[in-house]
């Protein structure tokens, strides 16, 4: 991989001012730019990692604190390591911030941080790729539904509530995707249940979407983030290599 440059950056949005992370490779070259949409967890060093190894394979990728209305990150204290035992506690404070992000203040975001990246020098003209994690996997399909010109490839890893009975649900936007998609399920997901897997697969599929869902066995919910229990080393090294494959392909 190649030496990157990492730096926090402020993104201007129609309800205020997102701080994100920015890191690149340090070549002084545009590359394809990448939106990554944090985890429950939030902007904290284990997702910077994450994005500095993304950039590391020639990409520019910006993570913004989805909880930007509530405070700069981390807008939640975190261990650093986060077991089984911490998570209730800190959900009590997470949940809330969860469900302040609707359809139209993500669909809001996504516009302010594509344009962003737009006008950002480290990012190549042409398309973008986009992915999230556990709740940013919705974010990521909303954007991706919102900005089918510019979005050419979506992933999501361990995302849960992707496809409820609800009429806001986040598969309802799959007859907008023009990207090339790829779902990377957990097997041991309490979040997203075996019929919302086949309610997302068959709205991609009747939609005529390019995609691929797949289910990790052994894995639990958040299998990619190392910074928790629920981390799966094997699964995690499969997501990296179907992540980068797809975004050589789309952009």
């Amino acid at each position: 991989m190649t030496a990157t440059r990492g730096t926090s950056v402020d993104i201007p949005t129609r309800d205020g001012t997102a701080d994100a992370y920015l890191t690149h490779p340090d070549d002084h070259r545009p590359h394809p730019a990448v939106l990554l949409y944090m985890d429950a967890f939030g902007l904290r060093p284990g997702l910077r990692a994450m994005a500095d190894r993304l950039a590391g394979n020639g990409y520019t990728v910006l993570v913004p604190n989805a909880f930007y209305r509530q405070g700069r990150a981390p807008v939640v204290e975190l261990p650093d390591f986060i077991d089984t035992s911490a998570r209730p506690e800190l959900f009590q404070r997470i949940t809330p911030l969860i469900r302040s992000l609707t359809p139209d203040p993500a669909e809001r975001d996504a516009e302010a941080f594509l344009r962003w990246l737009a006008g950002c020098p480290q990012a190549a003209d042409g398309p973008v790729g986009v992915i999230g994690y556990c709740m940013g996997a919705r974010l990521a399909l909303r954007a991706a539904g919102s900005h089918p010109e510019r979005v050419a490839a979506l992933a999501g890893f361990h995302g849960g509530a992707l496809a409820t009975d609800t009429p806001d649900s986040p598969h309802l936007v799959a007859g907008r995707i023009t990207a090339e998609v790829y779902f990377g399920h957990a097997d041991q997901d309490r979040s997203l249940p075996p019929e919302q897997i086949e309610r997302l697969e068959k709205a991609l599929t009747e939609a005529g979407v390019r995609h691929r869902t797949e289910v990790y066995p052994g894995a639990q919910h958040g299998f990619t983030q190392a910074d928790t229990s629920s981390y799966h080393p094997e699964a995690a090294e499969r997501h990296w290599r179907e992540l980068l494959a797809l975004l050589d392909r789309a952009l």
